[in-house]
């Protein structure tokens, strides 16, 4: 399974009514449009799936039928990172459970553990279940940094398979590529979608993202050229989204892209507190660049 883990992972919304419930049949559609338009893989119940105003329950639900509807067509990795070890550890079982094929563990967010705490977490929840779990860096959110020098110490745990690295740095991605290949079973992803075709160029072996939410199609096109060293294509169609990359972070993430599923028909206006609904000040900058990529 390992091995068909790359490429473009879309970091999936969570669709919800407009109550605020669990819209599971937009996320029935929105699972077989991303398996039409490419998508490798779907991540769940990440920060772009809300897993932070998700309670337990509707968490494993979420991916529970996520895997359902998937039907082995492509994998689905389980967002199970938390703030508290033990939970994360509940969640990464539970999604074990029902059926996930990796998890994505995101490092503790506002406790700010140091560098020993980061290799004792991922250790102990390492331990504990035996699935694929990826690790996830993304400081700017949880104002926490997991170093490549320790990165480097969790590659060697048999169920920790990659990381997902945020930081946009030369000398980061340099590193954490440094580190998969002296383990080439250790995955590098992107979790920054303005710069993932670079760290695909230097060996990364996909990138989960943002942006495919709405352009799954482009996302694959540009992640399959840069496998085949077809680089040219790959940032034509790079280049043709760089507006779209910015557009998607003008608030806080999901705000933007919801609201363009939205406009796409795809989900219903709906996103939980303390997230709002996009500022009407942005609308007609991101509409026009939805028209200008055809997207409605």
């Amino acid at each position: 399974m390992m091995q068909a883990l790359k490429g473009s992972l879309v970091a999936l919304v969570t669709p919800m009514t407009m109550s605020g419930d669990i819209d599971y049949e937009s996320l029935k559609h929105l699972i077989d449009w991303h398996i039409d338009q490419g998508t490798d893989g779907i991540v769940s119940v990440g920060t772009t799936g809300e897993s932070a105003t998700v309670n337990i329950t509707e968490h494993i639900k979420v991916i529970e039928y996520t895997v359902k509807c998937a039907n082995s067509r492509i994998p689905v990795i389980a967002g199970t990172g938390a703030n508290s070890t033990l939970e994360a550890i509940e969640l990464t079982m539970e999604s074990k459970r029902v059926g996930a094929d990796c998890a994505l563990i995101v490092t503790p967010y506002y406790n700010k553990p140091n560098q020993n705490g980061l290799i004792q977490h991922y250790t102990k929840i390492a331990d504990e279940i035996d699935i694929p779990q990826i690790l996830y860096n993304v400081p700017s959110r949880t104002a926490c940094d997991l170093l490549p020098s320790s990165v480097e110490i969790l590659s060697g745990h048999k169920n920790i398979v990659g990381i997902k690295e945020a930081v946009d740095s030369k000398e980061r991605i340099d590193a954490l590529i440094a580190i998969s290949s002296k383990s080439k079973d250790f995955l590098i992803f992107s979790g920054d979608d303005p710069t993932f075709l670079q760290m695909i160029k230097k060996g990364g072996d996909g990138v989960i993202s943002v942006a495919a939410n709405v352009v799954p199609n482009y996302i694959s096109k540009i992640c399959a050229f840069a496998k085949n060293n077809q680089f040219d294509e790959a940032i034509e169609i790079d280049n043709l989204l760089s507006d779209l990359y910015d557009l998607l972070f003008i608030e806080s993430n999901p705000i933007p892209v919801k609201w363009m599923l939205y406009k796409m028909n795809l989900i219903k206006n709906s996103i939980r507190l303390p997230l709002v609904n996009l500022n009407a000040k942005y609308q007609d900058k991101i509409l026009d660049e939805m028209l200008k990529l055809k997207l409605i």
